[in-house]
């Protein structure tokens, strides 16, 4: 599958109301419009400072796009470490050797036909109303007993580099919908909803805004106890909600997946 990639433009110090340039200063900051990262104003700088470690202490690292040289993911990367550059290139080291090692840039719609075919999970053609790509995952149609742990990752991974594609410039945070109606203890699967935390915090940091679990049942609760403590952080971004929220909250009439459509 071709993606069509967006770049993110240098960032570089601007005008001053009376038309002077102000001078960047390690303690003047700017609130960036992903996740409310204070982003300092010689971002430019760190970035370049972490492109040029990595090309010292890692030159056998991949380059190119979601490589040691691609400036918006060491930029995503820094924001995530809070601009410390020594543990953005820690993390950016974990996370590239991991793309090469799992082999994210073989992934295809043909390598994953079989398991994306239950239709268990797939990225939705519109944006949500915030102008976020959505992850919809249908819980009753996952049956980690019948289907390969591996090909399951794969899948998890494939949609998550296509929501990313789908990004217009200056937003970075995917949605994510757990349709849990129908949802019974067969299709519970702890290691995987592991895999997607981990996967979120260590190789796409930043990137989840907002994880919707819906019409959750009573036999998910016992459940939800055990997998909250696995999110961290992220368990703040939870929402349980109803398919009335997300038709009335989260798209307009003729954008929402259709299996919420009343």
């Amino acid at each position: 599958m071709a993606f069509r990639l967006c770049h993110r433009p240098p960032l570089l110090s601007f005008a001053s109301p009376n038309g002077g340039v102000r001078k960047q200063t390690h303690r003047q900051l700017r609130c960036s419009s992903v996740n409310q990262t204070a982003e300092p104003l010689d971002a430019r700088k760190l970035v370049l400072e972490v492109k040029d470690k990595l090309e010292k202490e890692h030159s056998s690292l991949q380059v190119g796009k979601n490589g040691r040289d691609d400036e918006d993911m060491i930029l995503w990367f820094l924001k995530d470490r809070k601009f410390v550059v020594e543990d953005a290139v820690t993390k950016l080291t974990k996370a590239i050797k991991w793309r090469e090692d799992f082999g994210v840039s073989t992934l295809s719609e043909d390598s994953v036909k079989i398991i994306y075919a239950t239709g268990k999970a797939y990225v939705h053609d519109f944006t949500d109303v915030k102008g976020r790509p959505v992850l919809v995952v249908v819980a009753s149609k996952h049956f980690p007993e019948k289907q390969a742990a591996a090909e399951n990752q794969k899948l998890c991974v494939f949609l998550i580099e296509k929501a990313l594609h789908k990004f217009p410039y200056g937003l970075g945070e995917i949605l994510v919908i757990v349709d849990l109606r129908g949802f019974r203890t067969e299709n519970a699967d702890i290691m995987f909803f592991k895999f997607l935390i981990d996967a979120f915090y260590y190789y796409y940091p930043k990137r989840l805004g907002q994880v919707l679990l819906v019409g959750a049942p009573f036999v998910f609760q016992p459940i939800w106890q055990l997998l909250k403590p696995l999110m961290k952080s992220y368990a703040a971004l939870v929402r349980f909600c109803d398919a009335e929220t997300v038709r009335s909250e989260y798209f307009q009439e003729d954008t929402m997946p259709a299996a919420f459509k009343g």
